[in-house]
């Protein structure tokens, strides 16, 4: 994703297709949004709200923005890991994140349970989905990062979202 601080909304033209509404919240709206089911975020948009959470205001992620831009970024893809009761996305720096290609585009899979997984890991950098192998539903998730930003970045903290049990 992109970063364009502006001090007015410019004006936005839905797709129909992809984008059928565009609403402007701030990171703590949107989230309250997400909770009471009056929209929805897939795990990118989520951990990207997460993410803009760590700023006070518009002014201090612009200067976070200006002051980080010269370390360079990072382009990564989550893998996902289905598990029988639900479906992780694992991130660079996760101690499962495989650097392998092959499953950016093919999902890996196990017999074990979601809470099972987490329960033997310690350096965690996910998205957890509880209960779905639906990418429609995403009502009941968490983020868990137990590593360190690469280039000054700062990572989303910890949230869970719904009911999750971890």
């Amino acid at each position: 994703f992109s970063l364009c601080c502006l001090k007015e909304p410019p004006p936005v033209f839905p797709d129909l297709v992809e984008v059928v509404d565009c609403q402007w919240s701030s990171p703590s709206e949107a989230i309250e949004r997400l909770i009471s089911k009056e929209i929805l975020l897939a795990p990118p948009q989520f951990y990207e709200i997460r993410r803009l959470g760590n700023f006070a205001s518009l002014s201090d992620l612009h200067k976070f923005s200006l002051d980080r831009e010269s370390e360079g970024t990072e382009r990564w893809m989550p893998i996902i890991l289905l598990t029988a009761d639900g479906m992780i996305h694992l991130l660079p720096g996760d101690e499962m994140y495989l650097e392998d290609s092959n499953f950016l585009e093919n999902c890996m899979s196990t017999e074990k349970k979601t809470e099972e997984i987490m329960n033997e890991g310690k350096k965690f950098h996910r998205i957890v989905l509880y209960n779905s192998h639906n990418y429609g539903d995403y009502t009941d998730y968490s983020i868990h990062v137990t590593v360190l930003p690469k280039y000054k970045h700062v990572y989303p903290k910890s949230c869970v979202v719904g009911k999750s049990r971890l």
